[in-house]
């Protein structure tokens, strides 16, 4: 035997139960999603003024939208180059993380953490580590759905 009582472990367990309840950080679940739903309503309010904005210089729907997303993308990787992006991120969740601004974050973080390994096995390597799940399981699902919906009109279902 390991030379404690059955009272001496449980004390340990008791103590160390109340060591974890002590340690762990508690969350708000409604301030977070409150924090999440302000940063992603920025973000979006964000991308309607460059929408608005170029419509008001003349461009048409989809070339507005393309510009919007390339400006959002713009920022966040600029802002994430700065290290100002994941403080966003870190404050506002999901709010910061979902639209395509924490995805181009996903993408650049990993590339500028790992340039000082170099080109290839450095950015080449590890640019996706976060980004690279997202885009295989999107690819593979809308593959899958796209192969239902085919099924489903070969039937005459659809």
């Amino acid at each position: 035997m390991s030379g404690q009582t059955q009272e001496q472990k449980q004390q340990q367990q008791k103590e160390y139960n109340e060591y974890v309840k002590q340690v762990t950080p508690t969350h708000n679940l409604w301030a977070n999603m409150g924090k999440a739903f302000v940063t992603g309503g920025i973000i979006c309010t964000i991308g309607q003024f460059i929408l608005n904005t170029c419509s008001n210089y003349g461009l048409d729907k989809t070339t507005s939208g393309s510009w919007c997303s390339l400006i959002l993308i713009l920022c966040s990787v600029i802002l994430t180059g700065l290290n100002i992006y994941p403080s966003i991120a870190n404050w506002g969740g999901a709010g910061a993380l979902v639209p395509i601004t924490g995805f181009a974050n996903g993408v650049a973080a990993p590339a500028i953490e790992f340039q000082k390994e170099g080109q290839v096995f450095g950015i080449g390597c590890k640019i996706f580590t976060i980004a690279g799940p997202v885009i295989l399981y999107g690819i593979f699902s809308s593959w899958v759905l796209g192969l239902i919906y085919w099924i489903l009109k070969l039937w005459g279902i659809v």
